[in-house]
């Protein structure tokens, strides 16, 4: 076959990647790719931790901070769901490599610009494009990631790669505290802001070493190029662990296209798999609403309820970053041996039901600073691994040609449900001052991620140790057979 040709061709990429061994080519992807999550940690808990220096008198903004936790948080989730399809389209139609490079850049322009802001329009505005930057880089990374990884430690690396969003929260909450203490009302927020920006040039530059995925590739009438990329890789892998690796049988037999039809997709999503696309929603808008809300919001929660000032509220945070971190590092293992359905269900209904446990008892009076704070890092130990999962889930279940896209898709519809009205209803009941009003945003957050759970129960996919291929046959795949026919009756 000549590269760059379109034709039906047989392959084992797939099987050739599944059953590598782990090496430190693997660590490379999983730290430049995954470390995006750190960054939009970081992103999210400098404007939640800042929003009562942003708001102060002498910060060089005229702004409130419902306005940062409400309007800003809310403009940012939007420009993610739209990064993220625009982005995610063009992921699968023109590579992963070259988008995952691009949104890193958009991130990396558009926060360095928020840095310099001098007016409220100005940092709404690039709030809007440093989210519209993080949202491609969800469906260009998640994508790569799943694609890259083998199957038997897909689903680990998926949940810890994700939760590491944390690993940037808690870092960004405790910068805060010292970049607040100790510089001007109108510096520390700007230098904050920077801080994103210089560990983004970071990653960029690991992330040139990252190569394009090789099921891209032979999809879109690369295949020599895929096979040659592959073997590298298994020479690495192979000079790396001293094992050596077992021959592939396995092949598939795909009719290449250089693009897949929006029109095929929808069908594929709500006509070939109308309940895994419900499956996908349902877990999207449960863990959004709940996490853009708590994210945004919870400095705001302690300063109006506990007191606690605004240089302090990084530290409470950081305890909280440590709950939602530590549940993906020790339950990510299980979502590949006790199973994914098992799991995702588990998390997501405890974590609803702890929160509901939380809103009873704040409602009683009976929780301050430190207790809420606890109560919290329960919730979202087990919350954090269930929407780590969510991610994990969207890109498995369904085929290859469309997995950007449909990563994007329901990141943006499930985000926009909730991540853009949880903030902006957080900030309007938490702002109120009244307990109640707080207890209702609380038990809205829990209902919807209990929810979340039982879909799961009953559309729940067994995804774990099993090879994307198996578990959604590629769009080019089922379209191979009757193209072969073709071929071979014309050919006598």
């Amino acid at each position: 076959m000549r590269t760059g040709s379109l034709g039906t061709i047989e392959t084992s990429v797939p099987g050739r990647l599944d059953r590598l061994p782990w090496s430190r080519w693997h660590w490379m992807v999983v730290i430049g790719l995954g470390t995006v999550w750190v960054l939009d940690g970081l992103e999210v808990t400098i404007v939640g931790t800042l929003s009562g220096q942003l708001s102060a008198p002498g910060s060089g903004i005229d702004i409130t901070q419902s306005q940062v936790t409400g309007v800003a948080a809310a403009l940012y989730v939007a420009g993610a769901c739209l990064g993220a399809l625009f982005f995610g389209r063009l992921t699968d139609r023109f590579g992963r490599k070259n988008l995952f490079m691009i949104t890193l850049g958009v991130y990396l322009l558009a926060t360095a610009l928020t840095a310099f802001s001098f007016s409220a329009w100005w940092f709404f505005l690039f709030r809007f494009f440093t989210g519209f930057g993080i949202g491609g880089e969800y469906a260009a990374i998640n994508s790569a990631i799943d694609e890259l990884i083998p199957k038997r430690h897909r689903g680990r690396i998926d949940i810890v790669i994700n939760g590491t969003y944390w690993l940037g929260a808690g870092v960004g909450a405790l910068l805060t505290v010292p970049l607040l203490r100790n510089t001007p009302v109108d510096v520390g927020w700007r230098l904050a802001f920077g801080l994103g920006v210089v560990l983004g040039t970071v990653i960029l530059l690991v992330r040139r070493n990252v190569p394009e995925s090789p099921r891209w590739l032979f999809i879109h009438g690369r295949e020599r190029e895929a096979d040659t990329l592959v073997g590298s890789i298994e020479e690495r892998v192979a000079r790396d662990t001293g094992r050596e690796l077992e021959p592939v049988d396995q092949k598939l037999t795909v009719h290449q296209r250089h693009s897949i039809s929006f029109l095929t997709i929808a069908r594929t999503m709500f006509s070939t798999y109308p309940k895994r696309s419900v499956l996908g929603f349902s877990l999207f808008i449960g863990q959004a609403f709940l996490y853009n809300a708590i994210t945004f919001g919870f400095a705001q929660i302690l300063q109006t309820f506990f007191g606690v000032p605004p240089i302090s509220a990084g530290y409470y945070f950081a305890v909280i970053a440590a709950g939602n971190l530590l549940g993906p590092l020790l339950l990510a293992p299980l979502f590949d041996t006790v199973g994914r359905k098992v799991m995702i269900s588990g998390t997501y209904i405890l974590s609803g039901v702890l929160l509901l446990v939380t809103a009873w008892l704040f409602h009683a009076g009976v929780l301050n600073a430190v207790t809420m704070t606890l109560c919290w890092c329960v919730v979202l130990f087990f919350a954090s691994a269930g929407a780590s999962s969510a991610y994990l889930t969207v890109s498995e279940i369904f085929p290859m040609e469309t997995r950007a896209l449909a990563i994007a898709f329901f990141y943006a519809i499930g985000t926009a449900a909730g991540g853009i009205s949880g903030p902006l209803l957080f900030a309007h009941l938490v702002g109120s001052g009244h307990v109640a009003d707080t207890v209702v945003a609380f038990a809205v957050g829990a209902g919807l991620m209990i929810a979340g759970g039982l879909v799961e129960l009953v559309y729940g996919v067994k995804a774990e140790q099993r090879s994307l291929e198996d578990i959604a046959t590629p769009l080019t795949v089922v379209e191979a057979d009757e193209a072969g026919r073709n071929d071979r009756a014309t050919t006598g």
